[in-house]
C-alpha cells in the first residue's frame, strides 16, 4: 500500500514548485560562484548572495542540486519524486550541520542563519513535492483512495 497520494489533482503545480526549487538553487549558485570568484573554495569570510552567506563550495553545491533537481522535474515519471524526496533529506541533514557548526571553524559552507532558514525551507518544499507528485496507475490510485477512506 502507498503511503503517499498517486496521481493528486495538483501535481503538475507541484512539479511546477519542484521546478522553480531547482532553478531557485541554481540562481543562488551562479550568483554565488560570481560573487567568490577568486576566493578560496570554502572560504570562510563575509560573501553573501541574496542575504545569505556562501562560498565557493556551497555555491557549486547548489548549482549541481538544482541542475538534478531541474533534470528530475523534466524527466517525470517518478524520477522527480525519489530525487526530490532524497534531495530534501540531504539538504535538510546539510541545513542542521550548518546551524550546528554556524559559528565554529567547521562551518565549511560559510553558512549565516539566513542560510540555514532558505536552505531548510527549499529541502521542506522538496520534501512536499515530493511527496504529492507521485504518478501511477488508476488500479493504484484507487486502492490509495480506498484505504484514505479507511483511515
Amino acid at each position: 500500500m502507498a503511503h503517499t497520494p498517486v496521481n493528486h489533482p495538483a501535481r503538475p503545480i507541484y512539479r511546477a514548485i519542484g521546478g522553480l526549487t531547482g532553478l531557485y538553487l541554481v540562481v543562488f549558485g551562479v550568483l554565488g560562484i560570481v560573487a567568490s570568484t577568486g576566493n578560496e573554495i570554502l572560504a570562510q569570510d563575509d560573501t553573501r548572495v541574496l542575504g545569505q552567506g556562501t562560498n565557493l563550495g556551497f555555491s557549486l553545491l547548489s548549482v549541481l542540486l538544482g541542475i538534478v533537481v531541474l533534470v528530475g522535474t523534466a524527466l517525470g515519471r517518478n524520477i522527480d519524486v525519489a530525487i526530490n524526496q532524497w534531495l530534501a533529506y540531504s539538504l535538510m541533514v546539510v541545513s542542521l550541520a550548518g546551524l550546528a557548526f554556524i559559528r565554529t571553524d567547521a562551518n565549511i559552507f560559510n553558512f549565516s542563519i539566513t542560510t540555514v532558514v532558505v536552505v531548510m525551507t527549499a529541502a521542506l518544499v522538496l520534501l512536499m513535492v515530493g511527496m504529492y507528485g507521485k504518478v501511477g496507475t488508476e488500479d493504484e490510485a484507487e486502492a490509495f483512495q480506498k484505504a484514505r477512506l479507511v483511515l
